[in-house]
């Protein structure tokens, strides 16, 4: 969840190298920033509130340094204030520490410590381990020694990063969080994503669980607990940085809503073949599934939910969970494929329900946008969607791209005929330019935002396909709008949220296609009429649903398996032109983060 950095080899440029990874990074925490600075002695700087004011607090200040950390808080152990701000040091103020996770035995250690003598200035888990190392130099300890012990005391999940002062060195561990080390000429960096370190180099090495990450300005390596070195691949991150900025946009999610044509095309290239009828996923190997179960989290578990619909209608049997009910009450697997969709590949409660799979003998896929990420490394089998680099908290373009990829993954590996793939596959050539054509007419869906500003709450209503579309596009009003949004299988609207309807609740029902699901749509968007709620039909135009209708959005006509991929858009489009008419914070909502690495 925060955002970490690290940098050493950068003298004369570790505040500015700092600030603008916290930059990259502020999309995984934003309730507070800070940096420590290491020459003879460490400078600490930490604000309470987005990174605007840390920047304020360090202009003009001379934080000379070779070495630096810096950290974007999201908040678990005490409120987001000043004193509650990463870093945190010891007694001496000679140790400072940063760390993303949440440190189980914490309360133990630190009344443990409290008795011994050390005073806390913070309410965190994470100042513990500061004033260990700080016990474990006190006992003779060298700074590796003391720090090698405190990861070995701490339990839980981190990623952290030590500096000393007047010493050249960071020291990092990891279990259960993410953590990568950039590898430069002339420096060597640490984040706990990529785009921390991206701007300076390509090369990267990915930290494993139960692993030690040393880097100081002669070398850099990786060891276990027991201090025996590893060795580590070296990757070339594929990307490039700019795809990370907001390219003259206002906000990063319209800047990815707009992308989605782009990221659909890289999730389908190469993997259809027109010609033929066939699909080819190398990674996948030869799956052919006798069972499936999805296991995800929010917008992810939309996307599982349509892929479980998908296997389903191919005549395999499919369920999807949220993971985090996966792991305390997991049902029996047999022979069932278990399937991770997790945009990041750092999703907490989806590893450990794939691990719990694991342990129960599955068979295991990852589908993620991230390569090298933790659910590639540790999985049987990985699918990447490949929809490049998301910031916005809010998921868009890997959202569609993720419901592009269950569609190819089901042809794939469950029987589906050679023609109902060839149909699939020429829907599939015209989806990107069709999405176009939907974000071509924003403006009128930026008018239907503005109408309906004072709504008391929105429905959101499908079927089949579109009912995890229907979820996803309230999310979405949720996670950004601050207004109350609920999505609903358009039938059970009869079975008890109908008496939540009114003038004030607009409907939003996607209908697509003539057949009996869209029939069926159309008489729950009656019976929201007949209570005078006003309705927002999203429609490809097959059905007669525009005439119960107060406003429609047009879609194109596509394929069964395409059309709730283009109704999804105008429902992201609805929720950001809502939430920028009511100035909120799109691209770092309140209380949420991007990547959610702690359960």
């Amino acid at each position: 969840m925060c955002g970490i950095i690290g940098c050493v080899g950068r003298e004369g440029e570790t505040l500015d190298v700092l600030m603008n990874g916290l930059s990259k990074l502020e999309y995984r925490g934003y309730d507070s920033a800070g940096v420590a600075l290491v020459d003879d002695d460490i400078s600490v700087v930490k604000r309470q509130g987005e990174l605007v004011n840390l920047e304020q607090a360090v202009k003009g200040a001379e934080l000379g340094g070779r070495l630096g950390i810096g950290h974007t808080r999201w908040s678990t152990h005490g409120p987001p204030n000043d004193r509650n701000s990463h870093p945190h040091q010891d007694c001496t103020g000679d140790v400072a520490v940063i760390h993303n996770g949440i440190i189980e035995n914490y309360q133990l250690l630190r009344d443990e410590l409290t008795d011994q003598g050390h005073e806390f200035q913070s309410d965190t888990d994470t100042e513990v381990v500061s004033h260990l190392i700080e016990r474990n130099l006190d006992a003779g300890m060298t700074q590796k020694e003391a720090f090698y012990d405190a990861i070995k005391t701490i339990e839980g999940s981190y990623a952290i990063l030590a500096v000393f002062a007047g010493h050249d060195t960071i020291y990092a561990a990891r279990q259960d969080s993410p953590l990568v080390l950039g590898i430069a000429e002339d420096a060597t960096y640490l984040g706990s994503d990529v785009p921390a370190f991206r701007d300076y180099t390509d090369q990267v090495v990915y930290v494993e669980d139960g692993e030690i990450a040393i880097i100081n300005e002669r070398e850099w390596y990786v060891t276990d607990h027991s201090g025996t070195r590893h060795d580590k691949e070296i990757h070339t991150i594929e990307w490039n940085a700019e795809e990370t900025g907001k390219s003259g946009y206002d906000h990063f999610m319209i800047k990815e809503i707009h992308e989605q044509p782009r990221a659909l095309r890289q999730c389908l290239r190469g993997r259809m073949n027109e010609l033929t009828g066939s699909i080819t996923i190398e990674e996948l190997g030869a799956l052919q599934p006798t069972g499936v179960q999805f296991v995800a989290c929010g917008t992810s578990y939309h996307a599982a939910m349509y892929g479980a619909e998908l296997f389903r209608e191919a005549g395999i049997p499919a369920q999807a969970f949220l993971a985090s009910e996966f792991t305390t009450s997991p049902p029996p697997t047999g022979d069932d494929l278990v399937i991770g969709v997790t945009q990041s590949g750092e999703t907490a409660d989806t590893l450990s329900a794939l691990r719990e799979a694991k342990r129960r003998g599955a068979t295991t896929l990852g589908v993620t946008n991230v390569i090298g990420s933790t659910v590639s490394r540790e999985c049987d089998h990985v699918f990447y969607i490949r929809a490049g680099p998301e910031i916005g908290v809010a998921a868009s373009k890997t959202f569609a791209s993720q419901l592009a990829a269950m569609t190819l993954l089901v042809m794939a590996t469950a029987p589906v005929t050679s023609s109902t793939k060839r149909d699939i596959i020429e829907a599939f050539r015209d989806l990107p330019s069709a999405v176009q054509a939907i974000l071509d007419e924003a403006p009128l869906t930026e008018a239907i935002a503005e109408e309906y500003l004072d709504a008391d709450a929105y429905f959101f209503i499908g079927r089949g396909l579109n009912f995890p579309v229907a979820l996803e596009g309230a999310l979405k009003m949720k996670e950004i709008t601050y207004k109350h949004a609920e999505g609903f299988a358009a039938g059970e609207l009869k079975h008890g949220p109908l008496a939540l309807v009114s003038d004030k609740t607009p409907v939003i029902a996607i209908v697509t296609g003539d057949d009996e699901i869209a029939r069926k749509t159309i008489g729950n968007v009656k019976e929201v009429e007949a209570r005078d709620a006003p309705v927002i039909a999203v429609t490809d135009g097959q059905s007669d649903v525009e005439r119960y209708a107060d406003h429609v959005i047009r879609i194109p006509e596509s394929h069964p398996r395409t059309a709730p991929i283009l109704g999804n858009v105008p429902l992201q489009l609805l929720a950001y032109y809502t939430a920028a008419q009511l100035g909120r914070s799109i691209d770092k909502p309140r209380n949420l983060a991007k990547s959610v690495t702690v359960e």
